[in-house]
């Protein structure tokens, strides 16, 4: 449902939009597209650019990320079409730093360690990091048939990246319960025994 009518009178003055998009290719790995637009409702002076109209980006930026199948990151690109400043396209080459990361816990902190502050960009950071949940979704078949091929061979189970990324996703959650036993940490009995709609059973 959406979110309450707001109580009191007020005026829009600004809009972030983010879209995220994902591929399979051709060679078994997956690319991640991310796109970043900031506006306002009413144009302004800019030192670099003259003037911001209304409804103009301020902020206009793309991300490629390309991954494993174990989520490790290939290879990365990093755009900035438009921003406040003529030097903020600078940064995007340092944006390979985050080559060899992995997609996981800890995935925002290992981003800010090699891109925050003067290392990178705050607006492309903040995206990269969401971008984590985009990735989960485009590879969840490809990550689903590679964990039913392991348990095919034999192998033992490997701990789910998923693991204690969110509520719903904490080891003593009733969806871990239900979706990874053999990593449940909760108690046996006694906590309500449905996954919901959102359990990767379900994706």
């Amino acid at each position: 449902m959406p979110l309450p009518p707001a109580k009191v009178a007020r005026e829009q003055k600004h809009t972030r939009q983010y879209r995220f998009q994902g591929y399979e290719r051709e060679d078994g790995l997956f690319d991640i597209e991310g796109h970043m637009t900031d506006s306002k409702t009413y144009g302004f002076p800019n030192a670099f650019r003259g003037r911001i109209e209304a409804g103009e980006p301020i902020h206009d930026m793309w991300i490629r990320l390309t991954l494993d199948i174990d989520m490790v990151v290939r290879d990365i690109e990093a755009v900035t079409d438009s921003g406040p400043y003529g030097i903020c396209p600078q940064i995007t080459p340092n944006f390979k730093k985050a080559i060899g990361l992995q997609i996981g816990a800890g995935w925002r902190m290992a981003v800010k360690k090699q891109l925050g502050g003067t290392e990178g960009c705050t607006h492309l950071v903040e995206m990269l990091g969401a971008m984590a949940t985009a990735a989960y979704q485009t590879m969840w078949p490809a990550l689903a048939r590679k964990s039913a091929e392991r348990r095919a061979a034999g192998a033992p189970p490997s701990r789910p990246a998923l693991l204690g990324t969110c509520h719903a996703y904490a080891p003593t959650s009733p969806v871990v319960r239900d979706t990874w036993p053999e990593f449940y940490e909760g108690p046996e009995s006694g906590s309500d025994s449905s996954s919901g709609e959102d359990s990767p059973k379900a994706s």
